[in-house]
């Protein structure tokens, strides 16, 4: 490690310096060398090369319609194209108390599955000269760290990323009517988190940063016994964010219970998809690495078949 690496750990404790450690290991591992030149940035504007189409939306401006897309769509699609300023992104990274579970056999706690998801993404962000920030939240923004390619930017994004979870709870709505006021210009924002809130709430809040013109990317991060309630027999359920215990046996509500999972997943999927909002659920049980490449890949794929669609006038 560098000197200023060895700097800022002189005043950790030995806890918080081994966690920092864990994740600059986990993110070095997941994309040194593999994602290497995989980066395409978001971010476009008005000059240089043609990138993207996108459909129009209120406040766009009308002189960079294609017009010819239109003829053959009678759809509106606006022209975007590469800048040569870098992209600017903001990691939004949930640290409420229902982050803290991990189920036995887990590889990890969903807080330190999605930090080390957001430090690899940070680090590759990093390589590629453009600028990172972060914002944690529970109920309110807890920090924010404005976007910047600084070398020194990734040590304090991990440092930041390390810290324990609080005990309150999400407050989606909220946290994302705070961050749409702190970001003055267009951003790539990816938000990572459980969404353990209500459904509708969560989607107004996409809507707000939608409106500003933002682009949002969701993943949604599960522990794998979240996704299939696998226990058997009386089990005491401690309930995080305030919920409090309870004793029962899974085996009678399994059938309910996963109906409601597929059911908050299908609305926000559907929710996402009119915004053009980008959602994707993680498991934690799933290696970090594969997740992240197999997320990319999917997304870049998608990205090319738009882009196909739009100008075949299908």
């Amino acid at each position: 490690m560098d000197g200023g690496t060895q700097d800022y750990r002189r005043y950790l404790e030995p806890k918080v310096l081994a966690k920092i450690s864990g994740l600059e290991l986990r993110a070095r591992l997941i994309v040194e060398g593999f994602f290497s030149g995989m980066h395409h940035s978001p971010r476009h504007g008005v000059s240089v090369e043609f990138a993207d189409h996108r459909s129009y939306t209120q406040g766009d401006d009308l002189r960079h319609i294609d017009w010819k897309v239109f003829g053959k769509t009678d759809k509106y699609y606006i022209k975007e194209y590469e800048q040569e300023t870098n992209l600017n992104l903001v990691l939004a990274v949930d640290q409420s108390e229902s982050m803290n579970y991990r189920s036995s056999g887990a590889p990890m706690s969903k807080h330190d599955y999605t930090a080390s998801l957001a430090a690899a993404v940070a680090y590759l962000t990093i390589q590629q000269q453009d600028a990172v920030g972060l914002a944690l939240f529970d109920e309110h923004l807890t920090s924010f760290l404005r976007p910047s390619s600084n070398a020194q930017q990734w040590k304090i994004l991990v440092q930041e990323l390390a810290g324990a979870t609080g005990p309150a709870k999400t407050a989606m709505h909220r946290v994302l009517d705070e961050l749409a006021e702190r970001l003055a210009r267009r951003t790539l924002i990816i938000l990572i988190s459980d969404l353990f809130d209500d459904a509708d709430a969560i989607l107004k809040g996409f809507k707000h940063l939608r409106y500003r013109h933002h682009e949002l990317i969701v993943w949604n991060v599960w522990d794998h016994a979240e996704l299939t309630l696998p226990m058997t027999g009386p089990t005491m359920f401690d309930g995080l964010e305030g919920m409090g215990r309870l004793l029962t046996d899974p085996r009678s509500l399994r059938m309910r219970y996963l109906e409601e999972v597929e059911r908050h997943q299908a609305r926000l999927r559907t929710g996402c998809g009119h915004m053009q909002v980008d959602y994707t659920a993680f498991d934690t049980s799933a290696p970090l690495d594969s997740a992240l490449s197999g997320y990319l890949a999917t997304r870049s794929a998608r990205l090319r078949q738009r882009s196909a669609r739009v100008m075949g006038g299908g």
